[in-house]
């Protein structure tokens, strides 16, 4: 028997939850998780971010046309909603002025993102699959450095996580004076750091948590 934090889905000795400092961002992100995503839990970027994330929401899911939740956001008079997501057709926010980006979303719009969290070949089918998302303008942008998910392959060194991509499109959208933002990376690095002491030196003795916090699993 293992045990699991409830939030984090996290087994108890690499729970990630007291490194979390949840904030609002100004954008509402959506947060559309592959099920091998869900699957794995050993480091779930998604997740992680999507707790960080006040106003955030986590959708399950492989192809959305029919996915309630999704096609009520994309209708929904009040959001101004763009896809995040690479290709020649997206508006490369790195090459905007900042008056340019600020004219992504119309001001009496929620500007509202969906971000696919799963590897590359799972998000592309999602993508061609789903055609309500494919009816959104999408918004891209260039890495400014390798990305710091050292415990995970990625395809290209400037392939960022999906909690990386989250911040910075708020960095290049919705910075604040506080760089409140900047505590998804802390919070991610310190997920990587545990995770590669773990693979390093094994399981460290479990801490025990609050019983409303954990769950049990197989």
């Amino acid at each position: 028997m293992r045990i699991r934090c409830s939030s984090c889905l996290q087994p108890e000795f690499s729970c990630f939850c007291q490194w979390l400092s949840p904030f609002e961002s100004g954008i509402d992100f959506i947060i559309l998780i592959h099920p091998i995503e869900v699957k794995r839990r050993r480091i779930t970027t998604g997740r992680m971010a999507h707790m960080s994330l006040k106003n955030s929401q986590l959708i399950m899911g492989q192809i959305y046309n029919d996915d309630l939740r999704v096609n009520r956001l994309i209708h929904d008079p009040d959001r101004h909603c763009v896809l995040l997501y690479p290709g020649r057709n997206s508006a490369n926010l790195s090459l905007m002025l900042p008056e340019a980006r600020k004219s992504i979303s119309p001001r009496d719009k929620k500007l509202s993102v969906f971000v696919i969290d799963g590897t590359w070949a799972t998000a592309k089918k999602t993508v061609n699959q789903s055609h309500n998302l494919q009816t959104l303008p999408r918004i891209c942008f260039t890495p400014p450095g390798p990305s710091t998910f050292r415990v995970r392959k990625q395809p290209r060194a400037e392939c960022y996580s999906t909690i990386e991509a989250i911040h910075h499109t708020i960095e290049l959208l919705a910075p604040t004076p506080s760089r409140v933002h900047d505590s998804l990376l802390r919070s991610f690095d310190r997920l990587v750091e545990r995770q590669i002491e773990l693979a390093n030196n094994g399981k460290p003795r479990g801490r025990s948590r609050p019983p409303s916090q954990i769950e049990t699993a197989l």
